[in-house]
């Protein structure tokens, strides 16, 4: 394995985001404060919880995972196009570097930012709800299996994507929509029998659940469950972009 080639890879994409922290950090953190004051606050005193759990807490894990889910894809997807459009993909292509070790450089600084911005976000929801972490292997387990998994569909975007404009076209038109109806504000369990079951077919539901499970041990799907599905998702994710450079579907003109 090429360590010295992943290394400048991940190096070379962790600086260009250490450049716009402020950008990076502030976003999500304002973002998050302004779900707290509509939902946590103007909603949530309307209710008076979701399966035992305060509705301010309960909307915790789903705010991290609408938030980590839009900058896993975001991250990965610019991370591979602007060498395409620059035309310096092709030293990463003549570089003495496998797809996998390509995709391990690209993939891992990707998926690194998402954790450490889900993880400010969990850092500053604590300062408006009281929360307990259960289970805090699991929740970093899907934390970054969910980082890792949406970087590669992001990075799939990148290579997809023939203009700036078509590298948000996935992740506003099906990505956000999905992790909204996914259960990130409420639990799937409450709607009627026919839109459950419809909501059974959003892959991000099985996501946001485990992830869920792991703060409060209560979640729409079984953990076991949750976790079959996001391994499947990262196999099948894996499996096109070998399949990408083994074609060079896009990526040789």
């Amino acid at each position: 394995m090429n360590v010295r080639g992943i290394w400048a890879i991940y190096r070379f994409e962790m600086a260009r985001t250490l450049r716009t922290v402020g950008q990076s950090v502030a976003s999500p953190v304002i973002s998050t404060v302004l779900y707290f004051i509509v939902f946590g606050s103007a909603i949530g005193s309307r209710i008076q919880g979701v399966n035992g759990v305060p509705y301010g807490a309960f909307i915790v894990p789903g705010l991290i995972m609408l938030t980590v889910l839009g900058q896993s894809v975001s991250n990965a997807s610019f991370a591979i196009y602007f060498p395409r459009f620059t035309g310096t993909i092709y030293e990463i292509l003549s570089a003495p570097l496998s797809f996998g070790e390509v995709v391990l450089g690209y993939v891992g600084a990707a998926a690194t930012k998402s954790v450490m911005i889900g993880a400010i976000v969990l850092a500053t929801a604590s300062f408006f709800v009281p929360m307990h972490v259960m289970h805090p292997l699991w929740m970093s387990f899907f934390l970054i299996m969910t980082s890792a998994t949406f970087s590669l569909l992001g990075f799939i975007i990148g290579i997809w994507a023939d203009g700036f404009e078509k590298l948000q076209l996935i992740p506003l038109l099906i990505i956000t929509p999905l992790t909204f109806l996914g259960g990130s504000f409420y639990s799937i369990k409450m709607l009627p029998p026919f839109w459950y079951r419809v909501s059974m077919i959003n892959p991000v539901v099985y996501l946001i659940s485990g992830f869920r499970w792991s703060f409060y041990e209560h979640g729409d799907v079984s953990l076991a469950t949750s976790v079959a599905m996001i391994g499947t998702f990262a196999a099948a994710a894996l499996a096109i972009i070998a399949w990408i450079f083994r074609t060079g579907y896009r990526l040789r003109k």
